[in-house]
């Protein structure tokens, strides 16, 4: 049976499931752990004596069967903030096809922000074609591959689908071991060396399998409200941090997949992730007060990010929709052109190349040609040669939009 058939409304009770709820969440507990650098390691160290510092490791506590009791208001936003995502999931209709494939890339540039990986929109379509003049770009395509398995995978949430996930993300990276997790302790500071005196380590790789799989339960569930459960679900995860590196991608990934999993949206990704953009500092720190066993913030933090996504994804839907009712005046070939065709096409996926135009179209490559010097002669697209790639027809209006969207999501500057 699919998520979607699923009946059980978001405010079953914790009395209904035959549980109490716990009055608190509970805070991270710690244990003493020896770290061995590697330059203590090897044949003058054996000689030495095997240097080693203490230090202290999280112990999260296994959450599967708790249940998070809120501040009321804190309750009361999230499920605004969920029936407001459900509305602007349902508002695109038969126009998802046009719309899922920008608000996808349009997550994954932020979600990518958010861990200081930035690029243009021009920058990260051409990657996606094979072009190779951004880093960054080629790594926040991968996050969009990552962003649409975890809508994929969405009908269970799994140890294995979360896997899944950052393998799709890390697969050009294979010093990361995409999918497999950490077999070191990892931790998040300024420190290169040492977990010593960092600022959240994480727990030993010893304890990493069977968290994981406590938090599949948890997400799995029904009886917890569904933006209340993405929000503890992906805290929990970034507290675990189970790779060595692509935890912050992959943890927002999977938010995407348990909102396609609770059906509060069916049809497109919401870039939540730019509403978390907005306030990286208060959703950093949310993270700290829900390790320290207070989940409100990091919920509050998800519902105010919701609200702020959908704003700017409404704003961004009719920027697109203005454009592409310009193209329809500028236009002036044969009704029976293909061009007339390709205007979707750019509207959802402003940088083309021709195979990747013709296949859209159905029609064979040579025949791709005609229909897009239409739309370059009507001052619609340009084309521009890429290195070894051949050209590139792009929509420089469509990619303002979208890097406008960008521009509204972008961190708040500190005053």
């Amino acid at each position: 049976m699919s998520s979607a058939e699923l009946p059980p409304p978001d405010h079953a009770s914790a009395s209904e499931s035959g549980e109490q709820p716990d009055s608190s969440w509970p805070a991270i507990d710690h244990e003493r752990r020896e770290w061995v650098p590697a330059a203590a390691m090897g044949v003058r160290a054996a000689r030495a004596g095997r240097a080693s510092v203490a230090y202290d490791a999280s112990v999260p506590p296994m959450i599967a069967s708790r249940h998070p009791v809120l501040l009321p208001e804190v309750a009361a936003d999230a499920d605004e903030a969920a029936a407001e995502l459900a509305r602007f999931d349902a508002e695109l209709g038969s126009r998802v096809a046009g719309f899922a494939p920008v608000l996808l890339r349009s997550e994954a540039a932020s979600s990518s922000q958010i861990e200081n990986l930035t690029a243009s929109a021009r920058a990260i379509f051409s990657a996606e074609l094979g072009a190779k003049g951004s880093r960054n770009a080629e790594l926040i395509a991968a996050n969009t591959r990552s962003l649409q398995a975890a809508l994929d995978l969405a009908e269970q949430i799994t140890p294995a689908s979360i896997a899944a996930m950052h393998r799709v993300l890390m697969e050009s990276q294979p010093r990361h071991t995409p999918g497999e997790y950490r077999r070191e302790q990892n931790w998040i500071g300024t420190r290169g060396d040492s977990p010593v005196g960092a600022e959240f380590v994480p727990p030993h790789h010893e304890r990493v399998a069977a968290l994981i799989n406590d938090l599949a339960e948890f997400a799995a569930r029904w009886d917890v409200p569904s933006l209340t459960s993405v929000a503890i679900a992906h805290a929990q995860f970034e507290t675990i941090h189970p790779y060595t590196d692509g935890n912050g991608r992959t943890g927002r990934a999977l938010a995407q997949s348990m909102l396609r999993y609770r059906g509060v949206t069916r049809n497109v990704a919401v870039p939540v992730s730019a509403g978390l953009l907005a306030d990286v500092d208060g959703y950093h720190s949310a993270l700290t007060a829900y390790r320290a066993g207070d989940p409100n913030p990091i919920v509050r933090a998800f519902a105010s990010a919701a609200f702020r996504a959908v704003s700017n994804s409404r704003e961004l839907v009719s920027d697109i929709d203005t454009v592409r009712g310009s193209w329809n005046d500028r236009l002036t070939a044969r009704r029976d052109s293909s061009a007339w065709r390709l205007l979707d096409i750019f509207a959802s996926r402003p940088v083309l190349d021709s195979a990747t135009a013709a296949g859209a179209l159905g029609i064979a490559q040579p025949n791709v040609y005609p229909p897009l010097k239409a739309l370059v002669d009507a001052g619609i697209v340009r084309s521009k040669a890429e290195h070894k790639l051949g050209p590139f027809w792009r929509s420089e209006e469509i990619l303002e939009a979208l890097d406008a969207f960008a521009a509204r999501a972008g961190r708040r500057q500190r005053v």
